[in-house]
């Protein structure tokens, strides 16, 4: 925690502009130092560094954000963390207030300013560690109905959730178990797949529904890692007994990342008795992991098995499609337009990951707001360069076999292997195609380069694509949205 500021820095007059500016300026230094250590260094520099500090009086720090966007990003997302810093240095009775550069059009930028929210308003309870201090008597959760904290992110819906081939399975579960709690076969569901796919999203939307629904009020989401701790502490403490009684009390119990359970004996244990309880009661457990539940090395026999008993459903890294629906639905959410360019070299390129897709849209748009330029290719790729690495690169075989693994969603090994399933065999021949139209590549080192085959099955490959270019519009409208693709792969 960085030291608060000197008796005589907060009671320095403020009759002065530039004495105000410059305490603000040393207690905006002093917010920085803490939120340093509460941040992640990018997250830390696009929205914070960007900040002025322009006033201090009567115990108010007014700071000038660049946009409404910035504002509103700041207290939505880090609202907390903003909070703790300023109490730390100013108090309780601190205040803060932004001012927000609404057009820079004008030689006078026009402003105005939004109060924070109170510093002193109390912060939401630590997941689990609070709880269970809670007694477990359920009259008690009844008379304290309103003060029960279910820890779920209101953002995560499955209204902002996009449905595609990558989770289809995943998703229609999890509607069903929102709508019938306890009450079906996937019990307990486990949502499983790699890193930044959305499960954390998809997890809370089921909690957001049940409660939005007025299904019960008794929805608890924590981390594995947050309920082994607290329940260490809980041993600690002496309370262990009022911690397992309130887990045995919710009505939807959601833990995420349940690999972190591997290798903690008493967790696991305490987790075994939790799980039968709400189990035999029809009680809702939802759970997450970043791999299939039998690939956890470290977990109990009798918990693999009880985690096995509802349906796993697994979330795949997005299609195209299904990224470029990702990128306009968060466009839409902040209410802006970019131009489709923009939307498929983002899609193109970031072919992994949902949430480093978020993360570019949310990087251009504050990137926008502080220099106010049209969000263009170029503008995109220049800010983007340390997300998307783009090489200066000559039309190459390996671009084209990038583009049409993606748009047929294969490997590839399948384009380069000897399958004549449709999809693959069509693949593979549009591949040839375009080898020959769009690069310098002789036939023999476009059949090598697609699984060693010979000049003349390059032939027939492109003579095949190029009578289905003349008589079908499908093959068309194929070969030119593959030939947009790869020119934005190439630039």
């Amino acid at each position: 925690m960085s030291p608060q500021p000197s008796k005589e820095l907060l009671e320095e007059p403020s009759k002065v502009d530039t004495a105000q500016a410059e305490t603000a300026q040393k207690i905006w230094n002093a917010c920085l130092d803490v939120l340093k250590d509460k941040l992640n260094s990018q997250a830390f520099k696009t929205w914070f560094t960007p900040i002025t500090p322009i006033h201090f009086s009567d115990n108010e720090l007014t700071i000038e954000v660049p946009s409404q966007f910035f504002y509103e990003w700041i207290e939505e997302n880090y609202s907390t963390q903003l909070k703790q810093a300023l109490r730390d240095i100013l108090g309780s009775e601190g205040k803060l207030m932004y001012s927000i550069v609404m057009d820079k059009s004008q030689s006078n930028p026009v402003t105005i300013e939004l109060p924070h929210q109170n510093i002193a308003k109390a912060e939401p309870g630590n997941q689990g560690g609070s709880e269970a201090q809670v007694s477990s008597d359920r009259d008690f959760l009844e008379r304290h109905r309103t003060k029960f904290e279910s820890h779920l992110n209101p953002k995560y819906t499955f209204n902002t959730l996009i449905r595609g081939d990558c989770n289809s399975l995943a998703f229609a579960a999890s509607k069903s178990v929102s709508q019938n709690p306890g009450q079906n076969a996937f019990n307990p569901l486990v949502i499983y797949g790699g890193v930044g796919l959305g499960k954390t999203h998809m997890i809370q939307a089921i909690g957001n529904e049940v409660r939005e629904k007025c299904i019960s009020e008794y929805v608890l989401y924590v981390s594995s890692e947050k309920f082994a701790i607290d329940f260490v502490n809980a041993i600690q403490n002496g309370n262990i007994q009022e911690f397992s009684a309130f887990y045995r009390k919710v009505d939807v119990l959601i833990i995420d990342d349940i690999q972190f359970f591997a290798g903690k004996e008493k967790t696991q244990e305490e987790i075994f008795h939790i799980f039968n309880t709400l189990h035999q009661s029809n009680k809702q457990i939802i759970l997450s992991s970043d791999r299939p539940i039998k690939e956890i090395k470290g977990i109990e026999d009798r918990l693999i098995s009880r985690f096995n008993w509802g349906l796993s459903a697994d979330i795949q890294a997005p299609d195209y499609e299904t990224r470029k629906a990702i990128i306009q639905s968060k466009l839409e959410q902040s209410g802006v337009t970019l131009d489709g360019n923009v939307i498929e070299f983002i899609a193109t390129n970031v072919t992994q990951n949902v949430r480093e897709l978020e993360g570019c849209i949310v990087k251009l748009l504050a990137s926008h707001s502080l220099v106010n330029q049209d969000i263009d290719l170029s503008f995109t790729k220049s800010t983007l360069k340390d997300i998307i690495r783009i090489q200066s690169k000559q039309l190459s075989l390996e671009t084209i076999e990038k583009a049409i693994c993606s748009y047929f969603s294969i490997t590839p090994n399948d384009l380069k292997g000897k399958s004549k399933k449709k999809e693959i065999a069509t693949g593979r021949q549009i591949a040839m195609y375009l080898g020959k139209e769009l690069t310098n590549s002789s036939l023999k080192t476009i059949g090598l380069h697609f699984g060693g085959r010979d000049h003349s099955t390059v032939i027939h490959g492109y003579n095949t694509i190029r009578k289905k270019i003349e008589n079908s519009a499908e093959t068309r409208n194929h070969i030119e949205e593959l030939k947009k693709r790869i020119e934005i792969m190439s630039m």
